[in-house]
């Protein structure tokens, strides 16, 4: 059974990214949750105990992290919980760690800007062979040359300006 677990809480050490021999890109951090809450005889707010995560990313996501989550953020993960028990010598603990579906910036607390990345294997054509339909590809290259409606406009991009001028539709 998989439990799944979503997070808040700020980047509590610089990501540390690498990758395997193998080509595997792992990025990690400790991410620190702590509890607040409004206690009224005091008419303030309290801080409650903070608990501890190490959360784990791989591939696209372990590269997507790396490059824009910094320590002192305030994040929301989503992601596997495991639970581990350690001993090392007199001493012996638990590790509470997340192996991370999703990470991002908890809008709550600010703003980001999102943009999209391709991975190499995405860019790569796809493998046709004779009577194999081909596979759907995306018409225009992604990322800011996207077709984009200005700001306050009803324009919908893509979309013909109007039914005699069809042919200058972008494809999507």
């Amino acid at each position: 059974m998989t439990d799944t677990i979503t997070l808040t809480g700020f980047v509590a050490t610089v990501p540390n990214h690498l990758v395997t021999g193998e080509g595997l890109p792992i990025t990690s951090f400790r991410l620190a949750s702590s509890q607040r809450r409004f206690d009224r005889s005091r008419n303030g707010w309290v801080d409650g105990g903070t608990n501890w995560y190490t959360i784990t990313a791989f591939r696209q996501l372990a590269m997507n992290a790396n490059s824009c989550i910094k320590k002192g953020e305030r994040v929301i993960v989503t992601g596997r919980l495991r639970i581990r028990e350690w001993t090392a010598g007199e001493k012996s603990g638990t590790n509470i760690e997340v192996d991370a579906d999703a990470i991002g910036h908890d809008l709550g607390w600010g703003t980001a800007a999102f943009t999209r990345s391709i991975s190499n294997a995405s860019l790569e054509p796809a493998a046709k062979t004779d009577g194999e339909a081909a596979q759907f590809e995306p018409a225009g290259p992604v990322g800011s040359d996207w077709p984009t409606a200005a700001p306050g406009s009803d324009a919908v991009p893509g979309a013909a300006p109007d039914a005699a001028d069809a042919s200058a539709a972008v494809p999507f």
